[in-house]
């Protein structure tokens, strides 16, 4: 899912300025799925990755979140238990934010909590718009869409063909073929785990389409 939410860079960053933040490495299991949301989190470096898990074990990648990012809050919020588990991808810097950090930021900062509901209603919207793109889109749409959410720019990505499989509800063959063809194309470069784009900016003509 792609979070770019049109919010200025930093407005989170008073959370993180109130607590040190928690080291994890990767693989580190951030929190799990069904259970109980005692905070979210602001992740300050490295990245995140959301995901369901089905009782037979079958994984669907719902996010990828970058430094800056929100992360848990929906479940915190709605006081629910968490729908999705969360693992750190890298090396990773994070901020636990509680009930009693959030009651301080807002008091200390109206527009805050103003921005906040703001990002909830819009993380809404964009989910909508996620469910409509994955019904109706063809497969080379939603593959380019999502390494672009991952990173718009020409970097290593680590991820697994099972991984976008996942996140854009395709068969591996699909995920396969489609990046075979970029690769010949150009945009791309596939490696041991990892893909490199080459040309973003294909990629997202593609998307534009």
């Amino acid at each position: 899912m792609n979070h770019e939410l049109d919010f200025p860079a930093g407005i989170w960053e008073a959370f993180a300025r109130s607590r040190p933040p928690v080291r994890c490495s990767p693989g580190y299991l951030i929190y799990l799925q069904d259970t109980e949301a005692t905070c979210f989190y602001f992740l300050k470096s490295g990245k995140v990755k959301s995901f369901i898990q089905s009782e037979d074990g079958a994984e669907r990648v719902l996010n990828v979140y970058s430094a800056g990012s929100l992360f848990g809050e929906a479940s915190f919020f709605d006081e629910l238990p968490r729908v999705s588990s969360a693992v750190a991808l890298t090396p990773c810097e994070i901020v636990p934010i509680d009930r009693e950090l959030v009651s301080q930021e807002f008091a200390k900062n109206p527009e805050l909590a103003l921005a906040m509901m703001k990002y909830l209603a819009r993380t809404v919207r964009l989910l909508s718009g996620q469910v409509d793109q994955m019904a109706f889109r063809p497969a080379r749409w939603r593959v380019a869409n999502y390494l672009l959410t991952l990173s718009p720019a020409a970097v290593p990505l680590s991820c697994t063909q099972d991984d976008i499989a996942a996140a854009v509800s395709a068969s591996r063959v699909t995920v396969s073929r489609v990046l075979g063809e970029f690769a010949r194309e150009g945009w791309v470069e596939l490696g041991y785990r990892s893909i490199t784009l080459l040309d973003p900016a294909r990629l997202k003509k593609l998307c534009k389409l």
